[in-house]
């Protein structure tokens, strides 16, 4: 059974810092490439950051470049967002999400985590 379980959400204020992490179960972890979105109220779910396989590559959206981290524990399963310097307007719930490249493609996700930053 598949399971990306993630946690690490909370109420933050502006200018702090929160982890994310999305534990994974179910499939094998380092074969997929591992993404973080978020989805703000009336608004569509954007890519945040993505990381390959083995982490060597790691991609950001402008929003969050320079501010957030995404790193990887194959070891663990575990795939981790590392968020400074937030922002009212990274308030969101962030899902973890699962890429298979080869042939078949397919993904997964996770159920979400709220964020919410707020003085």
């Amino acid at each position: 059974q598949v399971q990306l379980v993630e946690s690490g959400g909370g109420l933050v204020q502006p200018g702090g810092s929160l982890r994310l992490s999305c534990v994974a179960s179910g499939f094998t972890f380092s074969g997929y490439v591992m993404r973080w979105y978020r989805q703000a109220p009336g608004k569509e779910r954007e890519l945040v950051a993505a990381i390959s396989s083995f982490g060597k590559n790691t991609n950001y959206a402008d929003s969050v470049k320079g501010r957030f981290t995404i790193s990887r524990d194959n070891s663990k399963n575990t795939v981790y967002l590392q968020m400074n310097s937030l922002k009212p307007e990274d308030t969101a719930v962030y899902y973890c999400n699962a890429l298979w490249l080869g042939p078949g493609g397919h993904d997964y996700w996770g159920q979400g985590t709220q964020v919410t930053v707020s003085s």
